[in-house]
C-alpha cells in the first residue's frame, strides 16, 4: 500500500508540471523561474569541474579515454557557461 501512495502522491516527471505554468501565482512562477535557473547553474559548474579534471589526468589516463594533452588543455582553458 506504501507503493500506491508514493505513485499517487510522486512529484512530476522532469519538465513535466502538475499545473500549467499560467495557472499558478507569482510566488509559484517565481519558484519555477528559480529552480531552472539553480539547475542551470548547477550543470555549467558541473561541466567546469569535468574540465578541471581532464587538466588533472596524466598523458596515460588521457590516452586511455582517446584524447590528447592538447585536446585536454584546449578544453579546460573554456569559460564555465561554454
Amino acid at each position: 500500500m506504501d507503493t500506491i501512495e508514493t505513485i499517487r502522491y510522486a512529484r512530476p516527471a522532469f519538465g513535466a508540471q502538475a499545473e500549467p505554468l499560467a495557472h499558478r501565482g507569482f510566488a509559484g512562477r517565481l519558484v519555477v523561474v528559480l529552480r531552472s535557473i539553480a539547475r542551470q547553474v548547477d550543470r555549467m559548474l558541473e561541466r567546469r569541474r569535468g574540465r578541471l579534471a581532464l587538466m588533472e589526468m596524466t598523458d596515460d589516463q588521457l590516452k586511455d579515454i582517446g584524447i590528447s594533452r592538447c585536446d585536454a588543455h584546449r578544453e579546460g582553458i573554456k569559460a564555465f557557461w561554454e
